[in-house]
């Protein structure tokens, strides 16, 4: 089963799982990123990969020939918070806040460019790293538990599950309660600094959370972001 690695620090440390069926690209990727200094497991079918041992981050391709490639992503996300970077060949198969419901990271469409892939992967890792090595473990808000070390989250003392993306988002709105964030700092700092897209992937990782924790928990300020409440107490 992938897991993440404890310590995912040095890029000449980094493993990477890269579930890709077609040789004539998997060959010269695995080449590339060797020599970008990664290790690298390769693997041809979406079983491979849920059998794959630990990795610190996975380059999942969705066209695999014996299962279908989002329900990789999914049973991956629903084992391990281990980064997912999902390729697709097809632009009309990718639908991105689809992508990122289901637990993947980041995406790349074929053709792409391996500098492009090489600074996503990196990226990718720089957030997830930072993140598992912020000096305050556990953070309190109210009825609120956000484990920074474990990425785990408690609701009234329940763990509740949620995605890598939302896990994000949540630690970062609880590392200061009560602040509004605005939309476009809310998507350069918890996606990515160098994001193009819409802004809509915010609003249903925030109705995602509202659904899972508490509808009051994530206050929407209108025409500028949204803020964290903290919550004592009362109805579920």
């Amino acid at each position: 089963m992938c897991h993440i690695r404890s310590h995912p620090c040095e890029p000449d440390a980094v493993r990477l799982l890269v579930v890709e069926d077609d040789p004539t690209i998997a060959a010269p990727l695995r080449e590339g990123l060797v020599r970008e200094g990664f290790e690298v497991e390769l693997v041809a079918t979406g079983a491979g990969a849920l059998a794959a041992g630990p990795v610190d981050l996975v380059l999942l391709d969705l066209g695999l020939p014996d299962l279908e490639g989002r329900v990789v992503c999914q049973e991956l996300r629903a084992r391990t918070s281990v980064p997912i970077i999902v390729v697709t060949a097809r632009a009309d198969e990718l639908d991105r806040v689809v992508l990122l419901e289901l637990g993947a990271d980041d995406y790349v469409v074929k053709p792409f460019g391996f500098r492009e892939l090489v600074a996503r992967i990196r990226a990718v890792l720089r957030r997830t790293s930072g993140q598992r090595t912020t000096p305050t473990d556990l953070v309190e808000v109210g009825d609120l538990t956000v484990d920074r070390r474990s990425r785990a989250v408690r609701w009234r003392g329940a763990q509740v599950a949620v995605t890598p993306k939302e896990y994000d988002l949540l630690a970062y709105l609880a590392a200061d309660p009560g602040a509004v964030k605005g939309r476009e700092q809310l998507m350069h700092d918890v996606w990515d600094e160098n994001w193009w897209g819409s802004t809509k992937t915010l609003d249903v990782h925030v109705a995602s959370l509202r659904k899972k924790l508490h509808p009051d928990l994530i206050e929407t300020v209108r025409s500028v972001g949204y803020r964290l409440v903290p919550l004592d107490g009362g109805p579920a």
